[in-house]
């Protein structure tokens, strides 16, 4: 939390095209108890008003010039610039205290900027978009931090109106109050991410979980729904884990299968980038998941289905499309230099796939199991196990191998309080 009375809220626009919806969001912040610290985007004008940092700094950190910037092309390769220097300039006033939260408002170009800026910013710092497509299918979910949040900016564009007020102070209030209550990510134990699909799915954190708090392990959990993997993977990037246990890497299917519900094309490496270790497993790469709302996709026509609400669907992959899953895996695996462990439990991937489930397939798992077990090459270490994911006996093979990795200084030691003692 801020320590100061009245937190300083970065305010980012560009000036000259939205000089009167930035200073009503500069009106909504002070009254609601927050400093607005104003920075200008603008290129080719000036804002009716002095920012605290202008576009001259913000190109100067970007390790340039605004008219370099007007000079580089066009207006993507201008914006792009100038994100760089926002992000960095930014980071820089989080770094040294000068400011408690960022907002930003944009259209697309806006919006395309204020994403690098978020991304920048480390987990628990506030940040908030105000955007013209805000929760769009044009926002990559590799743009997305990891806490960002994001609200429509309704009615906007070409000047004020109470449909947009009623947003922008809705926005300004929000990010003021997360300011004054946000508690920055200071652990006291060594954090280890968790990837799962619920528990109805995959069911092993349930008895994961304590056990690695009891060894003296912070455990976050994510939900490999599209979002979850994304956040993991966000956080990944910023060195955020001592390590990671990804076990569920639907995602990666739903990727390579062209299905919405993803978590970007780097899922599953940047842990890796970052060094850190990673126990790895391919729970529920079998299903292919689609909005319930829609019509099942074609090519997913005429294989066994469940309807998991009315939001999610999921359809099983065929054979040879779970080979193709399989050499993916393998392949981003072997692209990383650090420490990985991939354990392939022969006997099921997710608790519908168990026989007498609607998603038993023996024989699509069998390919799976055999092509990723020819797949997988060292340094990549292969555990192949007779039991399903789902039950003790690969929970207990997790263990082994982090166990392993501690006592080896691979993995920090977990730090045990004393009320845990």
């Amino acid at each position: 939390m801020t320590n100061r009375s009245r937190p300083r809220i970065l305010l980012i626009g560009t000036g000259d095209t939205k000089a009167d919806e930035l200073l009503f969001m500069q009106r909504c912040i002070d009254d609601a108890g927050g400093e607005a610290v104003m920075m200008d985007i603008s290129v080719l004008g000036d804002p009716p008003y002095v920012a605290a940092h202008d576009k001259n700094a913000v190109a100067a950190a970007a390790d340039t010039t605004i008219a370099a910037v007007i000079a580089s092309g066009d207006e993507n390769s201008s914006m792009t610039l100038m994100a760089r220097g926002a992000s960095r300039l930014t980071r820089r006033l989080c770094d040294e205290g000068e400011i408690d939260a960022m907002i930003a408002i944009g259209g697309t170009m806006g919006t395309d900027l204020a994403l690098d800026v978020a991304l920048a910013l480390p987990l628990g710092f506030p940040k908030l978009i105000v955007s013209t497509i805000a929760f769009s299918h044009l926002i990559p979910p590799e743009r997305i931090a990891a806490d960002l949040m994001m609200i429509l900016w309704a009615g906007g564009l070409y000047g004020l109106n109470g449909t947009c007020k009623a947003v922008l102070s809705q926005a300004c209030g929000a990010v003021v109050g997360a300011a004054r209550s946000a508690i920055r990510l200071r652990p006291d134990r060594p954090i280890v991410a968790l990837t799962s699909l619920g528990k109805s799915c995959l069911s092993y954190m349930v008895e994961l979980k304590p056990q690695l708090e009891a060894r003296g392990y912070e455990v976050v959990v994510f939900h490999t729904t599209g979002m979850g993997g994304r956040a993991m993977e966000s956080i990944a990037a910023h060195r955020g884990f001592a390590a990671v246990l990804d076990l569920s890497l639907q995602e990666v299917a739903n990727q390579l299968m062209g299905s919405v519900v993803s978590s970007g094309s780097d899922r599953l490496t940047n842990a890796g980038r970052s060094g850190i270790p990673q126990i790895v497993a391919p729970g529920a790469i079998d299903m292919v998941d689609f909005p319930a709302w829609l019509p099942v996709p074609a090519e997913l026509g005429d294989r066994p289905f469940h309807a998991h609400n009315r939001l999610l669907a999921s359809a099983t992959s065929r054979p040879i499309d779970r080979r193709r899953i399989a050499r993916a895996i393998a392949a981003k695996l072997a692209a990383v230099n650090a420490p990985i462990a991939f354990v392939l439990p022969a006997g099921g991937i997710q608790q519908w796939d168990r026989d007498g489930e609607p998603l038993h397939d023996p024989e699509g798992l069998d390919a799976f199991v055999t092509e990723m077990r020819d797949a997988i090459q060292p340094p990549v270490e292969l555990h192949e196990i007779d039991d399903h994911i789902n039950d003790t006996g690969f929970v207990a093979k997790v263990l082994t191998i982090f166990d392993r990795w501690v006592a080896g200084g691979i993995i920090p030691a977990g730090a045990i309080h004393t009320e845990q003692r």
